[in-house]
């Protein structure tokens, strides 16, 4: 994924790699991290008509989440998709590689979200 925004996806990623390393995130689990985060910015992006969506990193306890903003206050929905789709399943992806997921409307846009707990 290429364009005006790519420095700013670059940043997160390293941020989120960054913090949760810190709190002591094994590897495999922070790449999964580092690629839900990569296809909520995209839909920001892409549905979302976001140029610069906000990108939010909690670590509480043992539990990472992060929520992406933006300003479409349409809610992801599940789609059935053909066998051939080349697009559509990146919420797919998402839901697989963490724990839970979510949305929710805001005053002015909504945050999309995700959270993956580290093993004990």
């Amino acid at each position: 994924m290429c364009n005006r925004n790519t420095p700013s996806l670059t940043v997160a990623r390293e941020a989120l790699r960054s913090a949760m390393t810190r709190a002591g995130f094994r590897p495999d689990v922070i790449a999964d991290a580092e690629l839900a985060l990569v296809e909520l910015i995209a839909n920001a992006w892409r549905h979302g008509r976001t140029a610069s969506p906000v990108v939010l990193v909690l670590i509480l306890g043992r539990t990472l989440r992060v929520s992406v903003g933006d300003d479409s206050s349409d809610l992801p929905e599940h789609r059935t998709l053909a066998d051939l789709a080349e697009s559509g399943r990146g919420l797919q992806l998402v839901q697989g590689l963490t724990h839970r997921w979510g949305a929710e409307p805001q005053k002015r846009g909504k945050l999309v979200w995700f959270e993956l707990d580290q093993a004990a």
